[in-house]
């Protein structure tokens, strides 16, 4: 499975922006599609999962009611819209696929990844 993650850009605290992520070269529609971040000297960090059936969802408490991850699987994409946007979300923004239906939250547990988008929110 290829994923190509895009959206990524500057933009004002407050502001929005949509990531997608485009996937290719398997079925979609079977995996729990994720977003991480990684900003620069830490951790990556884990922000949302939407379930293959579109069912569930699960959030990291620090974007809970910011963001929202949703998902087409007509056109193998997974988005994240982030809205009401802080200094603190800048990052790199991953996508990941996970075949194990778990709607895990640890990365380690995601088999494909894509390369990544920059988000970078000014104050």
């Amino acid at each position: 499975v290829q994923l190509q993650a895009s959206g990524g850009g500057l933009v004002q605290a407050g502001g929005s922006l949509r990531l997608s992520c485009a996937a290719s070269g398997g079925t979609f529609s079977r995996y729990d599609m994720g977003w991480f971040r990684q900003a620069p000297g830490k951790e990556r960090e884990f922000v949302a999962v939407i379930s293959w059936s579109i069912t569930s969802t699960r959030y990291a408490d620090s974007v809970k009611g910011r963001f929202t991850i949703s998902r087409d699987n007509a056109k193998n994409t997974v988005y994240l819209q982030m809205n009401s946007l802080k200094p603190e979300d800048t990052a790199v923004y991953y996508c990941a696929a996970d075949i194990d239906f778990e709607l895990s939250m640890r990365g380690i547990k995601y088999e494909y990844w894509g390369q990544g988008t920059q988000v970078t929110v000014s104050s």
